[in-house]
């Protein structure tokens, strides 16, 4: 038997055995794990996730009368009795018949899918596409008659410089009318004409 042979007929037994001897050990040094011990939650995680359902990364679309297109998108979504649904990271994308694109965001807010309304609060945001970017504490939308609006004040920039007002309104106000952002109650603007010029 020449020497190929003897290796090959060696390996044959000292691989399965080396085999068996990592198995062993696996087996041997592995912790014991309890399955009736509990599962690492807070209680008042698991209480908070009693009181109602909860839905993970919902996401809803619709269409106004108008032809505008509404998407919204929320981290998570609570759902409780006699109450609208609690939302955390909630976004709202308006795509409107003439072009705009107008997405608000917000820490938290209230949804109601029956009504088709929103109330956001905590860190608002809102972005249009035609260079609007503006903040504000709260913001009430309602999406069958395309009404969004800003009970407090609002600040942030825009196609023509710094603004701060009172009060922004979002709204068509023909049937067949472009949807307008509307500032009213103490407006406040610093013209900057390099916006215009970029």
């Amino acid at each position: 038997m020449d020497r190929y042979s003897r290796l090959v007929a060696w390996l044959k037994v000292l691989l399965p055995l080396t085999a068996l001897g990592l198995l062993s050990t696996l087996f041997l040094l592995s912790r014991n794990i309890d399955p009736m011990a509990a599962v690492p939650f807070a209680e008042t995680e698991i209480a908070e996730r009693l009181k109602g359902q909860q839905i993970t990364a919902p996401f809803f679309s619709g269409t106004t009368d108008a032809g505008d297109r509404v998407t919204v998108s929320a981290g998570t979504m609570a759902t409780r009795a006699g109450t609208n649904n609690e939302a955390s990271d909630l976004s709202a994308q308006i795509d409107l018949s003439s072009g705009t694109r107008i997405v608000l965001f917000s820490d938290k807010g209230a949804f109601d899918m029956m009504q088709g309304t929103s109330s956001l609060r905590g860190n608002v945001v809102i972005t249009t596409s035609t260079g609007y970017k503006l903040t504000s504490d709260a913001l009430h939308t309602d999406f069958d008659t395309l009404a969004v609006e800003s009970p407090g004040p609002v600040m942030g920039s825009g196609p023509l410089g710094v603004l701060n007002a009172g009060q922004m309104q979002l709204q068509r106000v023909g049937d067949n009318e472009n949807a307008h952002l509307i500032f009213t109650n103490g407006v406040k603007l610093i013209y900057d004409p390099k916006n215009l010029e970029e």
